[in-house]
């Protein structure tokens, strides 16, 4: 076997293109989802029923391209991490794929790209567009220096719904940031539990997290970031005039947090992924009572 390091081979490009698709995480789009939930919660709100379709198609697009670009500058950042944590351990930067300033070129292109569909919307949101930009490139270096980088993530993640009253309003009312804190709990929430799968992994290379910073409370700890983040979503659809409908898309919601504690009772890597995978559900059945209960007027 020849002994030239993969990153110095020439290849076909159907082969490179296919590790760019894995180092932007392509091939698991849960990030995906777990960031467009809230996007469209927002807008639904904001739109008070469905929103304009340009401006849905573009915070469709632009979440699918921002988490992408978040994914390659994290992998960039984890580059000399990631090959000792069992999970990451086969990542493209991780096992010398793709180069470190591949990823940074990857990051830079799709956050231009995104860049190119928020300038078709107003000012506001433009400017706007900054922050959550520099909010995708820090939190990939936070787990070095705080134990809460899974913050971080939350209000990065949440930034798409003042973003998308700013698109639609010109403003951001009241309701807009009950909306972007419940969001930043759910991350706090969800974010944990995948946290709880490289626990021993970070202690060892000592990589910070949330996960380690509640040690043995952490189910209850996720636990009231749960209950406060189903009551910040109650208040924001009180405020925004929703009811029957959502309030019991809510109650389900609930009944799938509870689900979520169960399976990581024994704080099991494959339980805790599972749960973490399984908030899909939680923000799609949160979307579904909005939109039902706009449909109907409720």
């Amino acid at each position: 076997m020849s002994d030239t390091p993969l990153n110095t081979v020439t290849v076909d490009w159907r082969v490179r293109l296919g590790r760019y698709w894995r180092l932007v995480r392509a091939d698991r789009p849960i990030g995906i989802y777990l960031l467009l939930w809230p996007a469209l919660w927002a807008l639904w709100v904001a739109a008070a029923g469905i929103p304009p379709w340009w401006t849905l198609l573009v915070f469709i697009l632009g979440t699918a391209l921002m988490r992408s670009a978040g994914c390659a500058i994290n992998d960039f950042a984890d580059r000399d991490l990631d090959g000792a944590v069992e999970r990451t351990a086969q990542r493209p930067l991780a096992t010398g794929a793709v180069t470190p300033r591949e990823a940074i070129w990857v990051f830079v292109s799709l956050s231009l790209l995104a860049f190119a569909l928020v300038l078709t919307l107003n000012s506001k949101t433009i400017a706007h567009s900054f922050i959550a930009l520099g909010l995708a490139a820090i939190y990939p270096f936070t787990k070095r220096v705080t134990h809460m980088p899974q913050l971080i993530l939350g209000i990065a993640f949440g930034w798409a719904v003042p973003m998308a009253f700013t698109a639609l309003q010109n403003a951001i009312p009241p309701v807009a940031w009950v909306l972007f804190t419940a969001t930043v709990l759910w991350a706090l929430v969800y974010d944990t539990m995948y946290a709880m799968v490289d626990r021993d992994d970070d202690l060892k290379i000592g990589v910070k997290s949330s996960a380690i910073l509640f040690g043995r409370f952490d189910r209850l700890v996720i636990a009231v970031l749960q209950l406060a983040m189903l009551t910040l979503l109650w208040w924001a659809g009180s405020l925004a005039g929703r009811g029957l409908l959502f309030n019991l898309a809510l109650v389900g919601a609930a009944g799938l947090f509870v689900y979520h504690q169960w399976l990581i009772r024994e704080r099991d890597r494959a339980a805790c992924f599972r749960a973490f995978l399984h908030n899909n559900y939680v923000g799609m059945l949160v979307f579904a009572g909005l939109f039902s209960d706009y449909l109907v007027g409720a």
